[in-house]
């Protein structure tokens, strides 16, 4: 495994007759065995440059380098279950070989490490919101991937639920050592979870910030935190102005 380097990567789409710049130069280092967020505003192109960086579209021009193999899965804002198969045979689904013994006993060890075990039986439309995007973390993790890319997983949940799957999610990360590339609009979320986050307004990256204590120990109400959140919507209200 290793991580990922992003050189001068551009996309854009074909509106009616017109192109339409989404990407114009992103050039990002992501770091493995953490949790990089991508952070921006609606329409930025947060989803394109994880698509792109997962390898579901194609750039016009740049590069993608990665330090090692390159398995990536992904978790979607809605969990994409099968909604005929339980917990288990989601989370086997896909899998090569799904009835070896060593698939098997991946998936109880994935059901046990995201909290689901006693639900294993279950069929999706028996969970909670909660517990379906718990399904959909588990079969990510049983491909074991080289990174997991996370599109807004978490934002059709409500409030507490919310916080409490970034807090599982940040359990099963330092269980797992995986590494995860998570695209959020949300600043709070942006700081409870990552490792270094990268703000992206208008196809490029405006800035970068590395938090180097363990997210565990972080306090959104710390001062610090109050600062740096003001920074970050200072760096996008001047991106919005600029761009007037």
């Amino acid at each position: 495994m290793g991580g990922i380097k992003i050189i001068g990567l551009k996309k854009s789409y074909q509106v009616e007759n017109r192109e339409l710049p989404v990407l114009t130069g992103i050039d990002l280092e992501i770091p493995e065995k953490q949790i990089t967020v991508i952070l921006g505003r609606s329409g930025c192109g947060k989803t394109t440059l994880l698509r792109l960086t997962g390898g579901l579209e194609q750039a016009d021009s740049g590069e993608i380098r990665y330090d090692g193999s390159h398995r990536t899965a992904f978790v979607f804002q809605e969990p994409r279950l099968m909604p005929w198969l339980t917990v288990r045979q989601n989370i086997l689904f896909g899998l090569k070989g799904k009835e070896k013994k060593e698939n098997r006993s991946r998936a109880e060890e994935i059901i046990r490490t995201v909290g689901l075990s006693g639900f294993e039986k279950a069929y999706p439309a028996q969970l909670s919101g909660g517990m379906q995007q718990r399904t959909a973390l588990a079969r990510a993790l049983a491909y074991r991937p080289s990174f997991i890319m996370m599109d807004e997983p978490f934002a059709a949940l409500d409030h507490f639920t919310r916080e409490q799957m970034q807090q599982e999610l940040l359990r099963v990360q330092r269980t797992e050592d995986c590494s995860i590339l998570f695209v959020t609009h949300s600043i709070d979320e942006a700081l409870i979870l990552g490792n270094k986050l990268a703000v992206i307004d208008r196809g490029r990256v405006k800035k970068e910030y590395v938090l180097e204590d363990p997210a565990e120990k972080r306090n959104l109400l710390d001062d610090r935190f109050i600062q740096l959140k003001r920074e970050i919507i200072g760096d996008l209200n001047e991106a919005e102005t600029a761009g007037e």
